[in-house]
């Protein structure tokens, strides 16, 4: 019985040698790989024009269509490994230019094209996860009249209401702090969406959740060929953001490197790509969001003074849930409202003692844990939300 792969992927194989083709199938199929093969370019084209891969390996020289113009031609966004049995630094260069994701050498070492296939399939991975992530944003966009609600009467909330009130029509750069799940997000997309840029873009960027490898280019773009995967000219967040407002959540997260790099955007309204020489001018208004103490991190120096003055022009602080108790009973109703509307099934009533339970939670998670809380009530209670109800499943 043959091995799975961990990666259940497609690969194609491009190489006008029935031998080579037939090798290279039978090494990744053993794998547990899906694999296709071609016999020439115009093969691959075709091939690629009409199926999604995941990986894709070609010959340089072939007659007709050559692995140089596949390379030229293809519409694809997976990773191309190419195969040469001439083996030279200048072909080799002139591959990774023309967007090849790397290089294999005849004769092939069937342990390198293992490594190497791994390797280009986790690289493909964490590009899908993020285009992912991409789509979510997006997805979340798209209900901005539901979710973007600042909920509550306190104090500390109407004084956030008046600060984006009159912050949201300037350009000013705005830094919003607070613990994780307080509603930094909710303030942000308030702040875009009574500003002039609210028919523009709203990007946002989760800088703790992109690899320190990949956030210049997330964040800056990049030319075909720059990198090893680099397949494609990409526009960064930067330039996505023309326009309208790139939201830096986690900003405290970013390495120092890219912390230089954002500063120098913010300074000279310009974004540089990766692999390229050309700066291309931006008009974005930055709103960056932080849950740690920047001032600590300066003085620890995990980060930029200098950028910390360019982010910090009005400041916000959104006050964690434990700090504003008073606004858990309107919490509770507008969660509840929203999450059965979302599973179709009428609001749950919940008894005065139930909420007094709640209001008495440390809420270390703040709106996010309440919000989570209200649905495991509205899924695992009665029809009426008692004080032993929120006891019993509010634990663990």
């Amino acid at each position: 019985m043959h091995p799975k792969s961990s990666i259940m992927a497609k690969i194609l194989i491009i190489d006008d040698e029935r031998s080579i083709r037939n090798s290279l199938q039978e090494v990744l199929s053993f794998e547990g790989y899906e694999v296709d093969v071609a016999t020439d370019g115009q093969d691959g084209l075709n091939k690629t024009a009409s199926n999604q891969y995941d990986l894709i390996f070609s010959d340089v020289k072939m007659e007709g269509i050559d692995g140089f113009e596949f390379l030229d031609k293809v519409q694809t966004n997976c990773p191309i490994i190419m195969i040469s049995g001439h083996g030279t630094i200048e072909i080799a260069v002139d591959c990774v230019k023309r967007g090849a994701w790397d290089f294999l050498e005849k004769p092939i070492d069937l342990n390198h094209l293992l490594q190497m296939t791994k390797h280009a399939l986790e690289h493909q991975c964490l590009h899908e996860t993020i285009r992912r992530k991409d789509e979510e944003l997006t997805a979340i966009k798209k209900h901005v009249s539901t979710h973007n609600q600042m909920i509550g009467q306190s104090a500390a909330i109407e004084h956030i209401r008046t600060l984006i009130n009159k912050v949201a029509p300037s350009d000013a750069r705005v830094l919003i702090t607070g613990e994780n799940g307080s509603g930094k997000e909710v303030v942000a997309r308030l702040i875009h969406e009574q500003s002039h840029r609210a028919n523009k873009t709203l990007v946002e960027v989760n800088c703790a959740a992109i690899p320190s490898e990949l956030i210049e280019s997330e964040l800056f773009g990049h030319i075909k060929g720059s990198f090893t995967g680099a397949i494609k000219d990409r526009a960064g967040k930067f330039e996505q953001a023309d326009g309208g407002t790139l939201f830096l959540d986690e900003i405290g997260d970013l390495s120092l490197a890219a912390q230089a790099k954002v500063l120098r955007a913010l300074q000279e309204s310009e974004v540089t790509r990766v692999g390229s020489d050309k700066t291309i001018h931006v008009d974005v208004r930055v709103i960056a969001a932080t849950n740690k103490d920047l001032p600590n991190e300066i003085a620890n120096g995990r980060f930029r003074e200098d950028l910390f003055h360019r982010l910090n022009v009005i400041p916000i602080h959104v006050p964690p849930l434990r700090e504003r108790r008073d606004d858990i009973p309107l919490l509770v109703e507008h969660f509840n409202k929203l999450i059965c509307a979302e599973q179709g099934c009428k609001p749950k009533p919940f008894s005065e003692q139930a909420i007094q339970q709640l209001q008495q939670s440390e809420w270390r998670g703040n709106i996010r844990e309440l919000r989570n809380i209200v649905e495991r009530l509205i899924i695992l209670a009665g029809d009426c939300i008692t004080e032993e109800d929120v006891q019993t499943y509010t634990r663990g």
